[in-house]
């Protein structure tokens, strides 16, 4: 069964969401992270994704404070994934000595892929692959890399998922690309982690037949009261 990943987007320590990861059209929902990520738990969620908006634009991890006392009050309770300016080793094994149980490397990855292999040795890893239009982008969404979504699936054998985000669709409750994600589910082995777009119960179904699907994030639709996180977790439990 796929399982709910309720998002936390943290930039200067508050709770916010962005349209298609334009740093310029940000919505503010709230000043505490910690209690957000409480309260999606106690809804049903065993995972819960926080995105470091600041050190995915900058590379300076200015809320990993935020993010040790999210995976520290979540600690037995549920297991924290954590992306957004994980560059090195070394950043990944901060977040791991801060309870984090998955990091999730974007534009590192794509840039030097034998990244990953290195820093699963330290933590499980991720691979986000944020993509417009199948090409892929970097540095907090700003930049097009030249790679396309097909052609690095293959790059990274040690990765625990890939964490799939249509950008175009991102914080637009426009529903996930769900085609798009059955055929990549057919290039690769690698469990998936679908992200972008999800606006209504049916979109999760949608997505749950999905073969090797892993995961669903969900971000703006839980804010915007589109659905509970509970709910959503039972609509995943339908396909069990």
């Amino acid at each position: 069964m796929a399982e709910l990943f309720p998002a936390i987007d943290v930039r200067g320590g508050r709770v916010v969401r962005l349209r298609q990861g334009d740093y310029g059209d940000e919505t503010v929902y709230g000043d505490d992270p910690v209690a957000v990520a409480e309260s999606f738990v106690e809804q049903g969620a065993v995972w819960v994704h926080v995105v470091d908006l600041d050190a995915a634009r900058s590379g300076d991890p200015v809320n990993r404070p935020v993010i040790a006392a999210i995976a520290t009050r979540l600690a037995g309770s549920a297991r924290v994934q954590t992306g957004g300016g994980v560059r090195s080793v070394a950043d990944a094994r901060a977040l791991a000595d801060a309870g984090v149980a998955r990091v999730v490397m974007g534009s590192a990855a794509v840039s030097s892929p034998d990244l990953v292999g290195a820093a699963s040795e330290v933590v499980s890893v991720a691979v986000g692959l944020d993509h417009r239009s199948g090409e892929l982008a970097v540095h907090g969404w700003t930049e097009g890399s030249g790679h396309r979504l097909d052609d690095v699936v293959g790059w990274f054998p040690t990765a625990s998922a890939f964490v799939v985000t249509d950008i175009a669709r991102d914080g637009m409750l426009a529903g996930p690309d769900v085609d798009g994600l059955h055929d990549l589910a057919t290039r690769t082995s690698i469990p998936l982690v679908a992200s972008g777009g999800v606006s209504s119960l049916d979109d999760i179904r949608a997505l749950a037949v999905i073969p090797r699907l892993h995961g669903v994030i969900t971000g703006k639709a839980v804010y915007e009261g589109r659905f509970t996180v509970a709910q959503a977790v039972a609509a995943l439990e339908e396909f069990s």
